[in-house]
């Protein structure tokens, strides 16, 4: 992740959380008290920004905090693992508890999850990627959860590619036109993709050129012959209702990219505990 845009983020969470200071915090402890502690797994899980968050969070508040024994991104740890050890001034230890394990509980829930959806898949070509509907300001980090995990982003945002969907396609009239209009503004150097819902739709894709189709909420049969009808002529993405039960099929109809929103709204987010050491 970039530090200055992730720096911002992390600022702007504890402003929120410390607003005029620690009044309890304050009144219990002296600046000179000193403490060490940990960030202890409840579960199962898979990590994800002990280092790269959590570290960070401290650290912007006082830059003395030492953090070491960071468990590395994407890995899978045990319950009861110690996956992050960290020692400093007591009252930045408390500071910044809250914002820190609110961080990394989310995303390692979503981490955890995503390592499931790609073991689940790993037999077949197929990548998991995740969408856009991500928390509101916290979109970095949470596809970076999805990165570091074992699935793969789809866009960042609005501007990163063309994506003609359904309501497009229905408020200009049709596939074609819609494409006929983007090609016209965008640069060649951006790919073009269209959802479907139908066959129809697929060869009226494929008549168009357009880089990748996606397939939404098709049933398993009709996936197939929509890979068959493509071909190879066009990066082939399933999306629509995608869970742990049906993510396997779909891989196994020969698609190359399965879109899973849940992996960002519906993830839980994991148990993570703040053991004090002394």
């Amino acid at each position: 992740m970039d530090t200055f845009l992730l720096d911002t983020l992390l600022r702007g969470f504890l402003n929120e959380d410390l607003e005029h200071g620690d009044i309890t915090t304050e009144s219990i402890f002296s600046k000179e008290d000193q403490s060490e502690a940990c960030f202890v797994a409840r579960h199962p899980m898979t990590v994800v920004g002990m280092g790269t968050v959590a570290t960070r969070v401290f650290q912007l508040l006082d830059g003395n905090v030492v953090c070491d024994n960071a468990i590395p991104d994407g890995m899978r740890v045990e319950k009861g693992e110690v996956m992050l050890h960290f020692q400093g001034a007591t009252r930045t230890l408390l500071r910044g508890e809250r914002v820190a394990l609110n961080l990394v509980q989310r995303l390692c829930g979503i981490a955890t999850l995503t390592s499931v959806f790609a073991d689940q898949v790993k037999h077949t070509k197929a990548k998991v990627v995740d969408t856009r509907k991500t928390t509101p300001g916290l979109r970095m980090l949470e596809k970076y959860a999805v990165r570091s995990s074992g699935g793969h982003n789809h866009r960042y945002s609005l501007s990163d590619g063309v994506l003609i969907k359904d309501n497009h396609i229905a408020a200009c009239g049709s596939i074609t036109e819609a494409v006929r209009r983007v090609r016209q503004r965008v640069p060649h150097t951006i790919n073009v993709e269209v959802e479907t819902d139908t066959l129809t739709q697929v060869e009226e894709c494929l008549l168009c050129g357009v880089g990748v189709i996606m397939l939404d909420n098709m049933d398993l049969p009709t996936m197939r012959e929509a890979v068959q009808l493509i071909d190879g002529r066009a990066v082939v993405e399933a999306s629509g209702g995608v869970n742990l039960e049906t993510v396997r099929g779909i891989a196994e109809t020969g698609v190359d990219i399965i879109s899973v929103g849940a992996l960002t709204h519906s993830a839980k987010a994991c148990d993570i505990g703040m053991d004090w050491r002394g």
